[in-house]
């Protein structure tokens, strides 16, 4: 066989698969999806956004900063995200690996034994029936891309790759905003057992001031117990504050990669939260979420898989060598030992249309899956959005009311006192409600300055901040 039909052999069936092999395969486009109204309430134009700050400039207290940046290094949810990272890189590297040739060697050494009797030969006939042999070949083989089914895979391990970065940045943010949550529930905690130690206080001179007006015959028995009730009320919530602040200094030692242990921590008074909320426009959650780039790399990675299992109903085509020396004599190892094989062949799949048709109907049922979930991961960045933006802005309209409460109540507890020590007009009923709405507007109060500075993590969370 000349070397032109050999090479026109191959070239033929390869230019024709070529030719046909578009219309397999499609390229890949992004989900379309409206997101004009995902921020309730906002319609504004202006694409300034907070995600677009160093989660450093967001944050004032240095005690808070080096924690987060202890558990961007020691976290180990996020370590484990790396490792993702890394693995979906060597599935990468396997797939452009499928491009290349496949290339291997043998070298073999056999001795082998006859049965005299199966030679046939006359009676008496001198045969050798031991045998060697000696044998050193490469073999390889390639398969022609023809329908873009390595191309698919390939692309398919590159959206995983992307997932799983995207993965590791959206694991970042939400650790960013654990750490801060439950920061600033640790120092709510300490300042709600701070107000509470100081109510205990005063009830405990309630108590002495009860019976002192009990000998005076201004109160009676009734009087004395229950400001003794009142003040083992307050005594019995400090332990339970003081079990929640030793839970969330435990939460954040977690977090932060360290064993459960004190911390060190600022004041809840000392905070000086940022004013300036810009939430940019929802188009900017496509790029700024990782959690919804990471849902549209499954999309992206379902789609090529599709595409991957519409190449199995064409047929493959591969062309296998292989070559090498064999001899039964060691000595003449290179004499006249010269064997090669050269094969192109296409393969069609027949009898496994059933399989293919299953495998094809389950890629597109995960592909919209796929879709369907980052829709889903857009309404939701959505919602967050809006969520913590309208927690935000009720803090702060409940800001003034409360200063005013407060004040009210601090007024309201002296008078019923004054009132209870020069006037009948009162009893001790009046001073034990005025105490325990002065003591519940305070803790109120904390968890309305809590409310505030979480909402202001959590919607730099929800639009995407903290992991540039």
């Amino acid at each position: 066989m000349n070397k032109p039909y050999i090479k026109y052999t191959f070239l033929v069936p390869v230019l024709l698969c070529a030719a046909l092999s578009c219309k397999v395969t499609k390229p890949y486009q992004k989900p379309d999806f409206n997101t004009s109204y995902l921020y309730r309430g906002q319609t504004g134009t202006d694409t300034a956004t907070i995600a677009s700050m160093p989660w450093e400039s967001l944050f004032a207290d240095t005690v808070l900063k080096a924690l987060i940046r202890e558990g961007l290094y020691q976290n180990l949810n996020l370590k484990v995200a790396i490792q993702k990272i890394a693995e979906a890189q060597a599935a990468l590297g396997q797939s452009k690996a499928a491009f290349l040739p496949s290339l291997s060697g043998n070298l073999s050494v056999g001795r082998s034994e006859q049965s005299l009797a199966s030679l046939n030969y006359p009676p008496g006939t001198i045969v050798n029936t031991t045998f060697n042999s000696y044998q050193f070949g490469l073999s390889s083989s390639w398969e022609a891309d023809v329908w873009g089914q390595l191309s698919s895979a390939k692309k398919a391990a590159y959206a995983n790759l992307l997932q799983s970065d995207a993965a590791k940045r959206a694991v970042q943010t939400q650790l960013i905003a654990d750490i801060a949550n439950n920061y600033y529930n640790l120092l709510a905690l300490d300042k709600q057992l701070d107000i509470t130690n100081q109510a205990l206080q005063y009830r405990i001179k309630d108590v002495e001031t009860m019976k002192a007006l009990k000998e005076g015959n201004v109160v009676n028995g009734a009087a004395v117990v229950q400001s003794e009730a009142n003040q083992y009320e307050a005594e019995v919530s400090i332990p339970d504050l003081k079990r929640s602040i030793r839970e969330t200094e435990n939460a954040i030692d977690i977090l932060v990669g360290r064993p459960p242990g004190p911390l060190n921590h600022t004041k809840l008074d000392d905070q000086q939260p940022i004013t300036n909320l810009q939430t940019g426009i929802p188009d900017e959650l496509l790029k700024n979420r990782p959690d919804v780039q990471q849902a549209e790399y499954v999309f992206r990675a379902a789609f090529e898989n599709t595409n991957l299992a519409h190449t199995y109903f064409y047929p493959q085509f591969t062309i296998t060598a292989s070559g090498g020396f064999s001899n039964l004599q060691l000595k003449d190892f290179f004499v006249n030992s010269i064997f090669y094989n050269l094969a192109a062949g296409l393969t069609q799949p027949i009898f496994n249309q059933g399989v293919n048709k299953a495998r094809l109907k389950t890629a597109q049922a995960q592909q919209l899956e796929a879709l369907y979930n980052f829709q889903q991961s857009l309404l939701n960045a959505g919602q967050e959005v809006s969520n913590a933006l309208y927690a935000y802005q009720t803090a702060i309209e409940k800001d003034s009311s409360r200063s005013k409460e407060i004040d009210a109540l601090v007024k309201s507890v002296d008078y019923t006192q004054q009132l209870l020590r020069y006037s009948s007009a009162t009893n001790y009923n009046d001073v034990l409600i005025s105490e325990q709405n002065l003591l519940a507007a305070r803790l109120s109060g904390v968890n309305d300055r809590l409310q505030q500075l979480q909402a202001i993590v959590n919607l730099y969370r929800a639009l995407g901040g903290g992991w540039k």
